[in-house]
């Protein structure tokens, strides 16, 4: 791999930065919109693939998660491309053993039981190595789309790794995790630290490998309440925000806007926003206008309720435009609230970001 300034400078040049903009409070001519799972099953072609290659393979194929993740790409108008990558492939490089079910989704083939599981696990991982899949893909996607818009790399947050690798499988209540809280909190913050600290670096050398914004995934934290968030996810949010940016710094990289989403942790958004993160992403539970109040001055993402996109075109554009009065055109970036659906018609997805662009174009022409 090339050393990271003679790597930076092989890139070809970004046309399209409005959402590194927008995440850093900067002006902007119109909302950058992006999807999260804005490459998957909605769309035929990904449909197509899936049936040549199993969802892992695709992830440990540089060549093939290219591929898929310029699907929407090309497509649509989008403002940011996301690597095509799990979260789950974090526990895989621990030693974890993960199946992704058709029907079923993730499975562990041996959960954590016990504190003493975690013996089994390669807290020593040369992230680099192991997971070089990724950010060969990083690579070969930011030079494949030829600076249309900016790369987002990503990773699952440490809590809701390790709820899955206590459960083995996705859980609406992930009691059995959040037991582990109550019975072993020593051996949870020692699980929780180790995680944070393997994110770290795997985040860094996503942005080594040429992603241009990273987003770390809480998706769990709705099952917390505010105490079990603040003493178990919320440090480890914050040791990873840190943590990358550090590292940038020590190896002369720019630092990228760092994007956090905890879905359902409205009862902690004023912290969120002050744990040093740029973005704060955002449910669609939450309103707009309180958002705002409490995060102060950090750029918001979000948060249109993902079934919004089932409306016809004239009644979504509605819908758009509320969410684009509610949110304003400053620090902001347009998205749903979660990832959207596998049955949803593309032509409403292009509904929607051609909505955003054109309406908070006009918006923001109006204000000048």
């Amino acid at each position: 791999m090339a050393a990271p300034s003679e790597q930076q400078e092989a890139f070809p040049p970004l046309k399209n930065n409005l959402i590194l903009r927008a995440a850093r409070g900067e002006t902007v001519e119109r909302v950058p919109v992006w999807i999260m799972r804005q490459a998957g099953r909605y769309l035929e072609e990904f449909r197509e693939f899936r049936k040549l290659h199993e969802f892992f393979e695709i992830c440990q194929n540089p060549e093939l998660a290219c591929e898929v993740t310029l699907q929407p790409i090309r497509r649509f108008e989008l403002d940011a491309a996301i690597i095509f990558s799990d979260i789950l492939v974090v526990p895989q490089a621990l030693g974890m053993h993960v199946d992704m079910l058709p029907g079923e989704g993730p499975v562990f083939k041996d959960p954590l039981k016990e504190p003493d599981d975690m013996k089994k696990l390669f807290f020593d991982v040369d992230v680099r190595q192991v997971l070089d899949y990724v950010f060969a893909a990083i690579t070969v996607t930011r030079h494949r789309l030829e600076g249309k818009c900016p790369l987002i790399g990503f990773s699952g947050a440490p809590w809701t790794l390790m709820s899955y690798m206590i459960e083995g499988s996705g859980s609406s209540t992930q009691a059995k995790a959040k037991a582990w809280l109550y019975r072993h909190p020593e051996s949870s913050h020692k699980l929780l630290k180790n995680l944070a600290r393997v994110i770290t670096e795997y985040l860094f050398e996503q942005v080594r490998a040429g992603a241009q914004m990273l987003q770390v995934f809480e998706s769990h934290a709705g099952v917390l309440n505010h105490e079990l968030f603040c003493k178990f996810a919320m440090p480890y949010l914050k040791l990873i925000a840190a943590g990358v940016r550090n590292r940038l710094r020590d190896a002369n990289f720019p630092c990228v806007p760092m994007v956090i989403f905890a879905k359902d942790a409205h009862y902690a958004l004023e912290e969120l926003s002050s744990i040093g993160y740029d973005v704060v992403s955002l449910d669609w539970t939450i309103k707009p206008k309180q958002a705002r109040l409490l995060c102060g001055d950090v750029t918001l993402q979000g948060n249109l309720d993902p079934c919004a996109l089932y409306a016809p075109p004239a009644e979504l554009r509605k819908v758009v435009k509320d969410m684009l009065d509610k949110f304003g055109t400053h620090r902001y970036i347009a998205n749903l609230g979660h990832g959207i659906y596998p049955d949803m018609d593309p032509e409403h997805v292009r509904a929607f970001v051609d909505a955003v662009h054109q309406l908070s174009e006009e918006m923001i022409a109006k204000d000048k």
